[in-house]
């Protein structure tokens, strides 16, 4: 049992990360240890819960990992802590495009049987904000709206005649707050800027965050409305059960065939001893991650080591795989491409037949040029900037056999990128996609898969386990 909350906003932009990271780390500051989350696949905001909390911040997403992972993946993160505060996406009712509440906000509430705190940018309205509570709390009887805090209020007075129109929704004000301009996080062209390019500055706003949370809501009431949630049955995520076949295996949940024999191809242990090095990029070029994937390349028998592709001149020592995932790279292109040393590393070990899996930033990191400066050279295209955000989930099917994937395997992905890279796929694609509309792309050269389609690997776990299968010299 844990006590449990879900930040939620009737649209994008209301406050729910600012309120939500305060909520975190004003509990954690009075020494509960607090279990962060994310609805959806956003990789910034749990970076800064991270922050907060001091736990790996964790994404729920239900269009990719499918509906019944949610709760083993909940668990997983929340497991001996006294409480979880679960950020919302876009507005409480808003989910994967023409797929009804699909990976929505209110779905994962109703998935976690977690009560929804609501959070309402009330800076131009008073009386109607009680039109918009009582709409959303009605819209759906099974999503339970505990509360509401009510943020960017203006004054006294601007406060006094919200909360008078509230008195009479049946939703408690569980927190007002004023506008702050040192809670503010500075924002670019995919979202919030990440913690690991500003520390510091990330350190000072989340303090700041605490603070305005702790003068303005009522922590008692938030915190016995998250005892009030009801037990959550079935068992926690594991890395080790999910390579069992206990979780993930054919997507579970979202219809999707299920092609996770063919996924498992050529997979196979180690040796005791025998235990493969797999570098994973991080620093601040490349902040994207899940932390399911290191969990499981560690349990499928892999060593995991990271490093920093804007620092270290090589990669680490003894690697027999390498995973680059998402990131900033065209905001550090420069230092990237001055890194000789290590394009040069990361090229031989494409040439040896080492597996490599790239995902966005990576795939930039791995093409000839990105904004005409020099990269890794791997594949045989050119990365540049775009003023078109691409952005969306996807349905993939894998259509060459890769480290990553048999040809055949289906999952479910997403894009979000404002680059293009030409040609857009090689002579043997990494995916055939169905949405927006019917295509290929990626690259699939040697041992390297390279995309544009970032992937959640606990919804098909054979993915590690293949992928550490190919790391064998």
């Amino acid at each position: 049992m844990v006590a449990r909350l879900v930040i939620a906003a009737p649209s994008s932009g209301a406050g729910k990360t600012t309120v939500a990271t305060g909520l975190m780390a004003a509990f954690a500051g009075r020494g509960l240890a607090v279990s962060p989350h994310k609805v959806g696949p956003d990789y910034i905001d749990p970076g800064y819960h991270a922050l907060a909390t001091g736990r790996p911040g964790r994404n729920l997403d239900a269009f990719m990992c499918g509906t019944d992972l949610v709760a083993p993946l909940f668990a997983h993160g929340a497991r001996g802590c006294d409480l979880a505060v679960v950020e919302g996406v876009m507005g409480l009712y808003d989910g994967a495009a023409d797929q009804g509440e699909l990976a929505s906000t209110a779905q994962v509430a109703k998935l976690l049987r977690a009560p929804v705190v609501l959070v309402v940018d009330a800076s131009s309205q008073s009386r109607s904000v009680a039109a918009l509570v009582h709409g959303f709390a009605s819209w759906d009887p099974e999503v339970r709206i505990g509360g509401v805090i009510l943020n960017k209020v203006a004054t006294d007075r601007h406060e006094h005649l919200l909360r008078e129109a509230l008195g009479e929704s049946g939703v408690p004000v569980l927190g007002v707050l004023r506008r702050a301009p040192a809670v503010s996080t500075p924002s670019r062209h995919l979202g919030l800027v990440p913690v690991a390019e500003r520390r510091a500055e990330a350190v000072d706003a989340v303090r700041a965050q605490a603070e305005q949370v702790r003068e303005g809501c009522d922590l008692d009431a938030l915190l016995a409305l998250a005892r009030s949630a009801p037990p959550l049955g079935g068992d926690a995520w594991s890395a080790e059960a999910a390579l069992a076949g206990a979780f993930g295996q054919g997507l579970a949940g979202t219809g999707l065939p299920d092609a996770g024999a063919a996924g498992a191809a050529g997979a196979g242990g180690f040796g005791a001893g025998e235990r493969p090095v797999v570098a994973v990029a991080g620093g601040a070029a490349f902040t994207f991650s899940y932390a399911e994937h290191a969990e499981l390349l560690t349990a499928a028998g892999a060593d995991v080591v990271a490093f920093d592709p804007l620092r270290d001149e090589k990669l680490p020592e003894g690697t027999r795989g390498l995973v680059v995932g998402g990131g900033f790279p065209e905001v550090y292109a420069p230092e990237l491409s001055a890194n000789e040393a290590l394009r040069d590393a990361v090229a031989a070990l494409a040439r040896s037949g080492a597996p490599v899996a790239a995902e966005c930033a990576g795939l930039l990191y791995l093409a000839r040029s990105l904004d005409g400066r020099p990269m890794c050279g791997v594949l045989d295209a050119d990365a540049r900037m775009s003023e078109r955000l691409t952005l969306g989930y996807r349905d993939a099917v894998a259509v060459s056999d890769s480290p990553v994937s048999a040809a055949g395997t289906r999952l479910r992905g997403h894009e979000f990128h404002r680059t293009v890279i030409e040609p857009g796929a090689g002579a043997s694609p990494a995916w055939g996609l169905r949405q927006p509309e019917r295509r290929v792309e990626g690259f699939v050269v040697g041992g390297v898969h390279a995309s544009y389609v970032h992937t959640h690997w606990a919804a098909l776990p054979d993915v590690a386990r293949r992928f550490v299968a190919h790391c064998r010299p």
